[in-house]
């Protein structure tokens, strides 16, 4: 699928910033919605065929956070969340209400356009091969033909970077993967080290997917993660 074939939706109520936005993203080949409100953009989203949303947390009317829940109860399509909010904790809570990746406000246009085709390569990348049955311990089921992911016979709701990063790690299980594997492997940009994205990420993951122990994935302290069987 080409840029052109690849539709974005932009939400956010500074019209200078989705004018610059929607400039970028169209020099790219990328066909681009536009919302300037959090029920305008749901409108939008449930008219149009979308393959990605950049999503501003601060909205008039309906905030960022309620749009991106009510996205999650019906797509896994990738959210990129925009935020004016510089602490770590605002970034994370941002991750834990369903969005893939984030950017501070001000932002860089080519960083963003990076952000948006960094995650739709890894979609359709071939890093995780989606034709067998991973694995089946009984209780969890990870299914990438089908794409479904049943915790205990019930549909597990994942985010598309969850899945993408379960997919990896239980298609190579016993091997430890670094936060920069990871974040180059799933995220598809390059690691900086006081990164933690890949942490909120994992955390969210085995929240869905672990009971009171982590049995599925495991921290390797100094280095980073790891999928074992049981």
């Amino acid at each position: 699928m080409s840029n052109i074939e690849k539709n974005i939706l932009v939400v956010d109520d500074e019209e200078s910033i989705v004018s610059v936005v929607k400039a970028y993203l169209e020099k790219e080949g990328y066909g681009v919605f536009t919302a300037y409100n959090g029920n305008e953009a749901l409108d939008r989203f449930n008219q149009e065929i979308v393959h990605l949303v950049i999503l501003d947390l601060m909205l008039p009317d309906l905030s960022g956070e309620e749009v991106c829940r009510r996205i999650r109860l019906k797509s896994q399509v990738p959210i990129i969340m925009l935020t004016a909010k510089i602490q770590e904790t605002d970034r994370i809570y941002g991750l834990d209400i369903g969005a893939d990746d984030y950017l501070t406000k001000p932002f860089s246009p080519k960083e963003l356009v990076a952000r948006v085709r960094a995650i739709l390569r890894r979609i359709g990348t071939d890093e995780i091969k989606a034709n067998i049955l991973t694995f089946c311990d009984g209780d969890l089921t990870i299914e990438l033909n089908r794409m479904k992911i049943k915790k205990q016979g019930k549909l597990v709701d994942l985010t598309a970077t969850e899945y993408k990063l379960l997919s990896l790690l239980a298609q190579n299980i016993g091997k430890v993967f670094t936060r920069e594997d990871l974040i180059i492997k799933v995220l598809g940009y390059d690691y900086e080290g006081y990164d933690r994205t890949i942490d909120t990420h994992i955390k969210n993951l085995r929240h869905k997917i672990e009971d009171k122990h982590n049995k599925y994935i495991l921290t390797v302290y100094g280095v980073g993660y790891q999928f074992v069987g049981d």
